[in-house]
């Protein structure tokens, strides 16, 4: 069983994989193998598996970029994200959280604003991909805050984590599992989550919306596709096994120490959930004017 991947170990989707994964092979009395191929805002990953054999080995753990913004970001996509997968199950949301390095000179959203206006051009912000989560939630700031903050693109969340620990970068908009181990060190200093609502795995943060851009709003979501073909007799297993491994208590708590709200459900839902998802980010996508080629 391989479990691909589009971004690097130690990201948001390698950690989900790995979990859920872990759980499955357990329950198969079988091994899945986590395969990370990033690149290209997960669209290497996701081409790898459209193209594979719909036979139930081969599964994707998608998100944000790879099922609902990139068809708008890129000029050329090597996959179609409607009608080159059967969604199987939607797994979890992250709460994003906007993170400074220590250095930066703003304690909270509003102070962000401030420097940035005050300095145009001169803050980065790090992403995990052109056209992922983090990249269009910078976009969103940038436009709704109106400053001019330059994207700096990553092949995946640690990467982009790891250079803006060390000052190449100003600010993250990184989701909460894979930046609440730095923030708990004192290594990066969080302002504020995406969410429309306080994330109750960091009930001391501000939303965006209230600490300065009413309105603001950008999650993350992975959810598991595999080939368009693969036979709705396999979906609908694959899907209930998911939704079993979600549901027992050792994995809901592991996901929620990093942050990630469980989701289960059937696969109409999460293919319904995918297609009021794509309208929402190309408008965010339009909007800005983002391009990832």
């Amino acid at each position: 069983m391989r479990f691909v991947i589009g971004f690097t170990p130690g990201g948001p989707s390698d950690i989900l994989a790995r979990a859920v994964g872990q759980k499955l092979a357990e329950r198969w009395g079988q091994q899945v193998v986590v395969e990370n191929r990033p690149g290209a805002g997960g669209n290497l990953a996701a081409e790898a598996v459209a193209k594979s054999a719909p036979d139930g080995h081969t599964w994707l753990l998608g998100n944000n970029s790879i099922l609902a913004t990139n068809q708008s970001l890129y000029r050329q996509l090597p996959y179609d994200p409607v009608k080159d997968f059967a969604p199987v199950a939607l797994v979890a949301v992250q709460p994003n959280i906007l993170v400074v390095h220590p250095d930066v000179k703003a304690n909270s959203v509003s102070e962000l604003i401030s420097l940035a206006k005050q300095n145009p051009g001169k803050l980065n912000y790090a992403s995990s991909g052109a056209g992922a989560a983090a990249h269009l939630a910078g976009e969103l700031f940038k436009t709704m805050a109106g400053v001019d903050i330059v994207h700096v693109p990553y092949k995946g969340a640690q990467p982009a984590l790891t250079d803006l620990i060390a000052g190449h970068a100003q600010l993250m908009f990184a989701t909460s599992a894979s930046v609440i181990p730095y923030m708990k060190a004192g290594r990066l200093r969080a302002l504020a989550v995406t969410t429309a609502q306080r994330s109750p795995s960091v009930p001391d943060l501000p939303t965006v919306a209230e600490a300065g851009l009413p309105g603001f709003e950008a999650t993350t979501w992975h959810g598991v596709v595999v080939p368009a073909a693969t036979s709705p007799a396999l979906v609908q297993r694959l899907n209930q096994d998911i939704n079993a491994a979600l549901k027992e208590k050792d994995l809901s708590e592991r996901l929620a120490g990093l942050g990630a709200e469980v989701v289960t459900g059937t696969p109409r839902e999460f293919a319904d959930y995918i297609a009021r998802e794509i309208p929402r980010w190309s408008k965010v996508v339009r909007d800005s004017g983002a391009r990832a080629d």
